[in-house]
């Protein structure tokens, strides 16, 4: 078991002794000794007061040190910019926003970005080495490996353009980059659900899309196109065009650009997803039916969904999830209906409870786990062990 491997125990949020260490792993105690002395040095594990002696000398309690590095989390929307400093458990730290359109490009984006991350550790007082990672979501498809988007709808500019790279001339650390609804599900399992492994949050808003959590792991498919469910042919609509060029697509109908134009021709007074949302709260029947009907549509994929991949949750976040339990009955009903028995006998269907915060809160995440992954962890015990020997050839 390698050095990271072992941090990972001790990423649990309870304290360990080096004796409880060795039980779990196999490792002789003078190796873990050696392994919590290169954790310790690196800052990324402390002592922790005292564990209760049974006789002789207390045995010395080690957990995770969450205060060891800095990360910022940042949520690129289509009209607003937020950015979140946080500790390596999540602890918000500082945050900045603007509204500020993605549309402007990604120079004018990612300056702001630049200059709020510099700001942010400053307010700390920490050093800027401190910073660690920063993660970003961004409202369109984005290739993982690269950090790049990829024919993003509404991001002009920002085809392939390389994120990380520019992000990096100014912060001299990882950057990771995804698209909004997959650190959205990041977000939201960090902050309210830790303790489920296997969950789907479904953004409604401008378009429709869904971020996959199975076994605890983000699941983005092969090309990062996992969970697009907007696009996704909904039974009866066949006539109902699509932006992407085919028809029938569930965005078409259920997003918030359709529920507004639905709206409309009831009569209503409505521009956006916003706006139907408001009409509701208002008590607007045209309004609430629109909405019910949605969330049938939108049920009637998510069936086929629970059926494939078996959540035990299914968060239904974005600006039209703001219409509560309007949309969540139509969900419900479509899902329940439509999908095993078994598949949803304990299946929760439920709003985000994180809410604005979701997205942000995952990018923070994305950077979290890619800091204390076993790998990189690795990496910085190797530096070290370099370093040491380098000063010991050369007697200092």
């Amino acid at each position: 078991m390698r050095t990271g491997e072992l941090f990972d125990l001790l990423r649990d949020g309870r304290p360990w002794t080096r004796a409880q260490l060795a039980d779990a792993t196999g490792l002789a105690r003078s190796t873990i000794t050696a392994r919590i002395d290169t954790l310790t040095r690196l800052g990324l594990v402390a002592p922790f007061g005292g564990a209760r002696s049974t006789g002789g000398r207390p045995p010395a309690l080690f957990a995770m040190n969450p205060t060891a590095r800095l990360v910022v989390g940042v949520d690129v929307g289509a009209t607003h910019v937020r950015a979140a400093l946080t500790d390596l458990d999540g602890t918000v730290l500082g945050e900045a926003d603007a509204r500020l359109a993605v549309a402007e490009g990604p120079e004018r984006v990612l300056t702001w970005v630049e200059d709020s991350v510099r700001d942010l550790v400053a307010a700390t007082g920490r050093p800027a080495s401190d910073l660690a990672a920063i993660g970003i979501g961004l409202p369109g498809p984005v290739e993982h490996s690269t950090g790049r988007p990829i024919n993003p709808p509404i991001m002009p500019g920002w085809d392939r353009y390389d994120v990380p790279g520019h992000l990096q001339r100014a912060h001299a650390v990882p950057v990771l980059v995804d698209n909004d609804v997959n650190i959205m599900a990041l977000g939201e399992r960090r902050r309210h659900l830790r303790d489920v492994d296997d969950l789907v949050l479904i953004k409604v808003a401008t378009g429709i899309g869904a971020g996959i959590v199975s076994g605890g792991v983000l699941q983005r498919g092969a090309q990062g196109t996992a969970g697009d469910l907007g696009h996704v042919r909904v039974p009866g609509a066949d006539a109902v065009a699509c932006r992407c060029g085919n028809s029938g697509c569930l965005e078409a109908v259920a997003a918030g650009p359709a529920l507004a134009a639905a709206v409309r021709a009831q009569g209503e007074q409505a521009e956006d997803g916003g706006d139907v949302v408001d009409l509701v709260r208002h008590g607007s029947r045209p309004a609430m039916a629109v909405v019910r009907q949605a969330g049938r549509d939108i049920g009637e994929v998510v069936a086929t969904m629970v059926n494939l991949i078996n959540p035990s949750v299914v968060v239904i976040g974005g600006q039209v999830a703001e219409a509560g339990e309007h949309l969540l009955a139509g969900i419900r009903e479509s899902v329940y209906q439509r999908s095993l028995p078994l598949a949803t006998e304990h299946l929760r269907i439920v709003t985000s409870q994180a809410g604005g915060q979701a997205a942000v809160l995952g990018a923070a995440a994305l950077a979290i786990e890619h800091v204390l992954s076993p790998d990189v962890v690795d990496a910085a015990g190797e530096a070290l062990a370099a370093a040491d020997a380098a000063a010991e050839a050369s007697g200092t």
